[in-house]
């Protein structure tokens, strides 16, 4: 990982000063660094000790970068890991433009691989992010999405950069097809798990160690599993005030709603709901060889339940 920031902090170089400041402001942050991590755990696990896997490592946390900094625009958020975030230190055009460098800068680095397989790899997951950031757009304050459809979203926005960076590790290892796509599968059910993991704190965490706003899920009107579980099992009574509070985006109601939450057992349906993607990645990672950073992978998966921010 400290390979992974020095070229990071290389190729963050620019001779405009507003993009180094802003870039460097978020990715100092102190991030997870999760989907480098993961990329380097599966070279390792095949047995990969090339330097090209530091260059991609970076490719993908500057993707994901640029995804938070779009991300922070559209969601009007405020913070981000416990700090303000970049939209709201340097405006929105700034954030914008700056994702955009990160991006094209992303996709200069990735023809250092000189691998056709990396870009497909990379520009398809690329794709089905943006596509799965609209189509969370579209859902926002629709109180009748069901768990398929917001599988379908996370499953696009945020597990399938998680997805990429796995199946990138065997690509580098020359690893056979069922291999990597093993690798693929981990990352998916992580990155999912991830995810919904994230979606129970919005309403089970408190702001200082979330790092961001307990409720903004809430307030942008994203019919979260916790939420699509409460009217499920609620009264028609509760039923009706989360329903309400989706359409509205009535962030004043977080108080009632979290307590609804919590009565109708939605907090545990959707705990079950990670738990059973975390049980799916460990199935994947058992495919691959057994040594140290396989079983950092099994560690990544099971660890990812105890998850408080």
């Amino acid at each position: 990982m400290c390979e992974v920031d020095a070229v990071i902090a290389r190729r963050l170089e620019s001779g405009v000063p507003l993009v180094a400041q802003v870039s460097q402001y978020i990715i100092s942050a102190g991030g997870k660094r999760l989907r480098p991590a993961l990329l380097l755990l599966v070279c390792g696990a095949l047995g990969f000790r090339g330097g090209q896997r530091f260059n991609l490592a970076a490719v993908v946390e500057f993707i994901h970068t640029a995804t938070l900094l779009h991300d922070d625009v559209v969601d009007e958020s405020t913070l981000r890991r416990g700090r303000a975030t970049a939209n709201e230190s340097f405006g929105n055009p700034a954030s914008v433009l700056v994702g955009d460098f990160l991006y094209s800068r992303a996709f200069q680095m990735m023809l250092d691989a000189h691998d056709m397989r990396v870009m497909e790899i990379l520009a398809d997951a690329t794709n089905v992010i943006a596509e799965g950031e609209v189509l969370q757009l579209m859902n926002m304050h629709d109180a009748s999405l069901d768990e398929a459809a917001y599988l379908r979203v996370i499953r696009s926005k945020t597990a399938k950069l998680f997805e990429a960076s796995a199946r990138l590790g065997a690509v580098l290892a020359g690893a056979s097809a069922q291999v990597e796509e093993a690798c693929a599968q981990y990352g998916q059910a992580l990155g999912t798990a991830f995810q919904v993991i994230d979606d129970v704190l919005d309403y089970d965490g408190q702001t200082g160690e979330m790092g961001k706003n307990i409720g903004d899920d809430l307030r942008e009107g994203k019919a979260t599993l916790p939420l699509i579980a409460a009217m499920q099992r609620g009264t028609p009574a509760q039923r009706e005030v989360v329903r309400r509070a989706i359409e509205t985006g009535a962030a004043s109601e977080l108080e009632h709603i979290v307590a609804i939450v919590k009565e109708t057992g939605a907090l545990d349906i959707t705990r079950q709901a990670a738990a059973a993607e975390a049980q799916r990645a460990i199935d994947a990672a058992r495919q691959l060889p057994e040594n140290e950073h396989s079983q950092g992978l099994l560690q990544l998966a099971a660890q990812l339940l105890q998850r408080r921010n």
